[in-house]
């Protein structure tokens, strides 16, 4: 089984509810065992500022499921609870991205693992580093935490109650 970890985002509607429902379709992939779960973040939109604040959190799960098979299988989750066609970095009401998938490298047309800009996004390192601080990046040689800790992102991150 490889650990996986997941970022769970959303901007668009009932954010909350949107996060709850993607935690509940995660708990029941087959072949997978939901392992943890970080607490939800609002955070500042990077990329294109002008649109609401997003609420992020982190998703551990192990499994033996194929990453391609896996990455189909969630963005079929996010078809499901409603994911419209948005702009790149746009408004959405949930998104599911694979951060890491062991650790595997792997660059494809559809994906690419580690999840790129890992490095560079607190709304993605400050979730993570609650349930895998100490995972270390493959590409990046060093754990969560410490690139969290060098991170330059300055955006707003914010643990919501």
């Amino acid at each position: 089984m490889s650990r996986v970890f997941l970022g769970l985002g959303s901007n668009r509607g009932k954010r909350e509810e949107y996060l709850l429902r993607a935690l509940g379709e995660l708990r029941r992939i087959s072949g997978s065992v939901f392992a943890g779960q970080s607490s939800v973040y609002e955070t500042e939109p990077v990329g294109m500022k002008e649109q609401p604040p997003f609420l992020n959190m982190a998703v551990e799960l192990e499994t033996d499921i194929d990453v391609r098979i896996l990455f189909g299988m969630l963005q079929g989750i996010e078809r499901n609870l409603g994911r419209t066609k948005s702009v790149r970095w746009g408004p959405r009401e949930i998104d599911i991205d694979i951060l890491y998938y062991g650790d595997t490298m792997m660059e494809t047309e559809q994906l690419t693992l580690p999840h790129s800009g890992i490095p560079a996004r607190r709304f993605v390192l400050q979730p993570l580093s609650e349930i895998a601080a100490d995972f270390i990046d493959p590409r990046e040689h060093q754990t969560v935490a410490a690139l969290l800790k060098n991170c330059p992102d300055a955006s707003a991150v914010h643990r919501k109650e």
